[in-house]
């Protein structure tokens, strides 16, 4: 990524929230490096070096800055192809995948070459795919000592280091600071219960709109929004082993940022949480550049984000239960299917009991006991049928995964048709540009009946048009929603 010295050092100056997290900016007196929009006073001109990634910076050797701290920047949407695929790599570092697998896996995934991935993610990035994900390691393992009260082994192994050893020495030698030097003296009584932490976004951001299509579309003993927070259940894989629990995530008042709190049980699996919820909550849009093309679609509700998915088959699942009923019926229908198919867990929260189900769980029932109920048979076929091709590994429904190539997997299943495909896309794939254009309320809110000229209109809104669905949407009175 090429970086403008001009252009940046005015947003410093400005502490322009709409590059946070697009650069850093390193100062050569202090060998700091820091988000655009820190507080401390503007370093000179001829001081400043600019980085396209916290990792360019340290590899640099620049420490991070303990004010701004670099690590609850926001990250950054993905459009464009070569972008898309280093972005994506770097979905899969942030959830550990890379720790886990090795960077080869991660390229096959991806459906390119380990060495086109390579090229790809330094030309975005400015470093390997090595070093960047070292210093994910490290920014997480800043943000627990900061946040939480995880003893500093549990730390190291959290955030992914593979020995203590190798962690306090490489944590000494790029901070220049023991792990012990960042641990608070005090934190809040809520941090003592759980995993606390903050996830930046750029504003504005517009919660209450976030909030209320969650909260609509809740599913019974999984999930629950009251407005205030949004709170659900979680079955995560990491480290090779199944890791169960909850979350809550709300607005930090006075800041940028997202509230998270999460379970004890979920600590050995924190990287793919924190991805995960950064995806549900749409936290790397840039409202700014969206506003912009979307044009006066876009300009009564400032903000507007795309909620993505905490679990890809649950979205999916969702999403054909969901054909041709309302809303408030597809929720009826995954409450009694996450009961039937998932498992108990106990929370601190009333109502919230039930962890959604694994594909491998939906793939060993039948169709027959799927459709009792209340599924139609075809939509009951299809579930199974989606959930035969995860379990298999033949469709991947995350961020990272190839959006044509799942497209056409999930178009090859019947019962999946277009809506259902872009639906999913929108969400388990967080594709910006996903457009069901044959869905009612977008047909609705544009007075249109015909398809093609749907598709037509939404032209304009590339590539952003999976924000536009959800202006159009929000346009509507609640009765003509579906």
């Amino acid at each position: 990524m090429r970086l403008d010295p001009a252009i940046c050092y005015r947003a410093l100056r400005a502490r322009d929230a709409r590059f946070d997290g697009r650069f850093f900016v390193a100062v050569s007196s202090t060998r700091i490096y820091c988000r655009p929009v820190c507080t401390v006073r503007p370093p000179r001109r001829e001081n400043c070096r600019y980085y396209p990634s916290a990792a360019a910076a340290e590899d640099a050797g620049y420490r991070p800055c303990l004010r701004c701290r670099p690590e609850l920047a926001p990250g950054n949407a993905t459009v464009d192809a070569v972008e898309r695929t280093a972005r994506a790599a770097a979905l899969l570092i942030e959830e550990g995948a890379v720790n886990e697998a090795g960077l080869a896996a991660a390229a096959r995934r991806l459906g390119v070459s380990d060495r086109h991935l390579r090229r790809a993610f330094q030309a975005e990035f400015g470093v390997s795919p090595v070093a960047f994900a070292q210093t994910q390691r490290l920014l997480l393992a800043k943000q627990l000592l900061t946040d939480t009260l995880l003893p500093v082994t549990e730390v190291a192994f959290a955030s992914g280091f593979a020995s203590v050893r190798r962690f306090n020495t490489l944590f000494r030698e790029r901070y220049r600071l023991r792990p012990r030097e960042l641990r608070k003296a005090s934190l809040p009584a809520a941090a003592r219960d759980a995993l606390a932490f903050e996830l930046g976004y750029r504003p504005p951001y517009d919660w209450q709109g976030m909030a209320g299509f969650l909260g609509a579309r809740a599913v019974a003993g999984v999930e629950s929004c009251d407005g205030d927070a949004y709170r659900r259940t979680v079955r995560i894989v990491a480290g090779g082993r199944e890791h169960r629990g909850w979350l809550e995530v709300a607005p930090r008042e006075g800041k940028r940022a997202l509230a998270v709190r999460i379970s004890a049980s979920l600590a050995k699996a924190l990287p793919p949480v924190l991805a995960r919820v950064k995806a549900l909550m749409d936290l790397s849009c840039h409202p700014e550049e969206v506003a912009k093309a979307l044009g006066p679609l876009a300009a009564r509700r400032p903000g507007v984000r795309v909620p993505g998915a905490f679990d890809g088959f649950e979205i999916a699942v969702r999403a054909i239960l969901g054909q041709q009923v309302t809303v408030a019926a597809a929720r009826t229908l995954a409450g009694r299917f996450a009961a039937a198919f998932g498992a108990p867990l106990e929370t601190p929260f009333a109502g919230l009991e039930t962890v959604f189900p694994a594909p491998e769980d939906v793939a060993a029932a039948s169709a027959a006991r799927i459709a009792k109920l209340g599924v139609p048979a075809a939509r009951a076929r299809a579930v199974l049928a989606l959930a035969e091709r995860l379990a298999d590994g033949e469709i991947e429904l995350t961020p990272g995964a190839d959006v044509d190539a799942t497209l056409g997997r999930l178009r090859a299943i019947p019962g999946i048709g277009e809506w259902t495909a872009h639906y999913i896309a929108m969400r388990a794939l967080a594709w910006p540009d996903a457009f069901p254009h044959t869905d009612y309320g977008v047909m609705k809110a544009l007075k249109l009946t015909d398809p093609k000229r749907v598709l037509a209109v939404a032209e304009a809104w590339r590539p952003w048009r999976a924000y536009a669905v959800m202006h159009l949407w929000r346009s509507l009175a609640p009765g003509d929603r579906k």
